[in-house]
């Protein structure tokens, strides 16, 4: 049995600055849609992956991450994962880690390479094991 893909779509959206605040920046919002969604694994991948992507074009578009929204059409949790989510739901959250960059000169999102991104404040807790379900 194959796999269905995993379909998303994103869309950006700049808001623009209050006319009475013309020294802030315009910020963008990033709205993904998942089709497809397991919550145990491919979430929090994801979930990382365009909250970067967000920071990265406000970067070179010249504004400010401001929010990542994120619409999922068949959320699911596999049986063999519930065990492994229960604990993670005991965790205390800790603050989110910020981004920032260690070129300001990037102008163009294919100039972007590893070292760029400087992720401070991560203080993850420890992993918790769940295995690929098929």
């Amino acid at each position: 049995m194959a796999l269905p893909p995993c379909h998303m779509m994103c869309q950006f959206y700049v808001h623009l600055p209050d006319p009475d605040r013309p020294d802030r920046r315009p910020e963008l919002s990033c709205l993904m849609y998942q089709r497809s969604a397991d919550l145990g694994l491919g979430i929090p991948f994801n979930i990382a992956s365009y909250a970067l992507l967000t920071h990265m074009i406000a970067h070179v578009t010249g504004t400010t991450a401001r929010e990542l929204v994120i619409q999922l059409g068949d959320a699911h949790v596999y049986r063999d994962h519930v065990q492994a989510l229960e604990l993670q739901l005991e965790r205390e959250p800790r603050p989110f880690p910020k981004v920032r960059w260690a070129r300001d000169s990037i102008m163009d999102i294919e100039d972007f390479q590893y070292s760029d991104i400087i992720v401070e404040g991560y203080e993850p807790h420890g992993s918790i094991a769940m295995k690929m379900s098929v």
